[in-house]
């Protein structure tokens, strides 16, 4: 699973990433960076293609389908799996018509050991930010707002994240990115190809800090190495 990340870039940094990126001009008011310890029920920072082109917002981590009878009928659904995306009446619109990516600089699992649980922080190596694949859902409350949530998709491990966990949030290269967010491809099979490992020579992790297991400690020393 993916349960936490961390996307620890300054405003200015983000917003010459998305202009490069995306052609998105400015960050919009309301996002908070950077960010060391981002947890589930939180805001996270999210693209989306809206047809026409890129657009940067915050929506709620944990995903509540569109039917759900309300919105704190549960937590949320925090990731979706890649290989059961097509089944589940929960997540297929969303694969076909809501898809996203959420921009991460490193996510946390923790590796059991003899003793205890060590969190450790994984990065891609070839990607400074790189992009989690995402689904999205809009939940109309009973007054008619609208509230926006989202799911992170994960796979099976690569051989590198099998020495930590099972499994691991599927990361996106540039050219899967711009496949996984067109609108206008709607395959479920072509989709569904795009949610494999990320290349393990391509990732790296160390051990942090027991910090990052409560998610109200959002500092810097987080993502730090000990």
């Amino acid at each position: 699973m993916c349960g936490r990340f961390s996307i620890s870039v300054d405003k200015e940094d983000m917003t010459l990433y998305l202009k490069d990126e995306y052609g998105i001009d400015e960050l919009k008011d309301g996002i908070i960076l950077p960010r060391y310890n981002v947890a589930p029920g939180q805001s996270i920072l999210t693209i989306i293609n809206d047809g026409q082109k890129y657009r940067a917002g915050s929506i709620k981590w944990g995903f509540i389908p569109s039917f759900a009878k309300s919105e704190n009928s549960s937590l949320g659904m925090i990731n979706a799996k890649a290989e059961t995306l097509r089944d589940k009446p929960a997540f297929r619109s969303s694969l076909k018509t809501k898809r996203c990516v959420i921009l991460a600089d490193g996510f946390f699992e923790w590796q059991k050991t003899n003793q205890s649980k060590q969190p450790m922080r994984i990065q891609v190596t070839n990607q400074s930010i790189f992009s989690m694949a995402g689904i999205w859902s809009t939940f109309i409350r009973p007054d008619g707002t609208k509230l926006f949530t989202c799911a992170i998709i994960t796979c099976e491990a690569n051989a590198m994240m099998k020495n930590i966990h099972d499994r691991m949030p599927v990361i996106l290269d540039k050219e899967a990115e711009k496949i996984w967010l067109n609108p206008k491809e709607t395959n479920p099979e072509i989709l569904s190809n795009l949610l494999l490992p990320y290349d393990a020579n391509l990732m790296t992790y160390y051990p942090v800090s027991s910090l990052v297991n409560q998610a109200s400690n959002e500092l810097a020393d987080t993502i730090k190495p000990i």
